[in-house]
């Protein structure tokens, strides 16, 4: 068992050596998710732009499927700590012992709440040293995917050093809580620094499908609840397994025929080609049944689907070279955006809040409340990205160079007043 004393006795052994800071970031989330795959090299580009010369180590929580080795193509340097706490919450490994000795700072991650309350918790009652949290959604009353702000969470975020939010409905609820202490800002959702592209594995699956750089629009289906419980272990009672499911088989044709129209007018008035793909595994099984069937054969014929889950540095690579995304997913969106590509948002509101992102980037135009827009409306929208190309680039590279913008200020207090480098 580590203590206290043996943290700040390593911390000082190592302080006179120390010429650049060492920062520990808590991130590398669910692999089912490209969205939570893309978080962590997003932030990962941020430190490395922002604090040059920092030594940088990963704590994942997950890091299967091919994502460790995309990572590590592109941060060769980097160091991954994996490793969990041991029962009374302490570091289980001489190796992640060291890594809180090393470090001198530890950053959550983007998500959409503080979803590693217990290991930062660990880093403050062991080391002392600062810790903070970028690209966090934060909430109150534990909204979707969000955690309720329990007395334990309050006092945790209290005593950061920052608390950045992804979007600025998390800064209103921060307000509404009272939260003092920390600097408070906000810096979009880490995936708008992502820059990883395997563009040999996604060339071929266009040459494979017959889908021509700017001639295709990609398609994202979504239910209204994740089915979790078909993909994991989860706490959920039966009653409340009974509850997500009704809602979904609710929705599902509805919410996803508003897709479809879109994908028909896209068809239709332009003769160009439309991919169904996924951003979440789960979701190949609903391509088919929600998204392709019901189309009408004349549509089918221009239609790809994706028949195998991807990491987001492929669909990245794919979605640079689509004519728009249209997404009732997050974040294929924003990898859609940080590469040029038109992006449009439909939101359905047990996603939370971060479609607030949208309004804040100037990108309110391309995000659509499910439940208050038609199919018809969210076509008119495709058809006018595709009738004003260069328009539409201009408007998602902005947006993007604000997101960075943004996420670079922010870096500037960590460096400055937190690491003092």
């Amino acid at each position: 068992m580590i203590s206290r004393r043996t943290v700040l006795a390593g911390l000082a052994a190592n302080a006179a050596a120390k010429t650049k800071p060492t920062i520990l970031v808590r991130s590398g989330w669910q692999t089912v998710n490209i969205g939570d795959i893309a978080h962590t090299p997003g932030l990962l580009a941020v430190l490395e732009k922002n604090v040059p010369g920092a030594e940088l180590i990963l704590w994942p929580a997950e890091l299967d499927r091919g994502a460790e080795p995309m990572l590590m193509r592109r941060f060769p340097r980097l160091r991954i700590v994996k490793s969990l706490l041991d029962a009374g919450g302490n570091p289980a490994s001489a190796e992640l012992r060291e890594a809180f000795s090393a470090s001198d700072l530890l950053v959550h991650g983007s998500a959409a709440s503080v979803t590693s309350q217990p290991q930062m918790e660990a880093w403050r009652k062991l080391t002392g040293k600062p810790y903070g949290f970028f690209g966090v959604g934060f909430t109150l009353q534990g909204e979707a995917a969000g955690a309720a702000l329990s007395p334990a969470l309050r006092s945790l975020l209290s005593a950061s050093a920052f608390l950045f939010t992804r979007e600025t409905a998390s800064l209103r609820n921060l307000k509404r809580a009272e939260i003092a202490g920390p600097e408070v800002g906000f810096a979009p959702d880490g995936t708008f620094s992502m820059d990883i592209l395997d563009e040999s594995r996604g060339l071929q699956f266009l040459r494979e499908n017959g889908l021509e750089p700017g001639k295709f629009i990609c398609l994202i289906p979504r239910l209204r609840y994740t089915p979790y419980h078909k993909i994991r272990k989860v706490t959920w009672s039966d009653e409340e397994i009974r509850r997500r499911t009704e809602v979904n088989d609710r929705h599902a044709e509805p919410d996803h025929a508003k897709l479809r129209e879109a994908t028909v007018a896209w068809v239709r008035q332009t003769g160009g080609r439309a991919l169904l793909c996924p951003e979440m595994t789960y979701e190949l099984d609903i391509i088919d049944p929600l998204l392709f069937d019901p189309l009408p054969d004349d549509v089918k014929k221009n239609v790809v689907r994706r028949k195998s889950y991807w990491l987001p540095d492929e669909a990245a690579s794919v979605y640079k070279r689509a004519a728009a995304v249209v997404s009732c997913e997050c974040h294929s969106p924003i990898l859609a955006a940080v590469n040029g590509t038109p992006c449009i948002y439909v939101h359905q509101p047990e996603d939370g809040i971060k479609g607030q992102m949208w309004k804040d980037l100037g990108l309110g135009d391309w995000y659509f409340d499910i439940e208050e827009t038609s199919g018809g409306a969210i076509a008119a929208r495709v058809l006018e990205i595709h009738s004003k190309p260069g328009e539409s680039k201009r408007k998602v590279n902005a947006a993007v160079a604000e997101a960075r913008k943004l996420q670079s200020d922010r870096m500037t207090f960590v460096r400055r007043r937190v690491l003092q480098a």
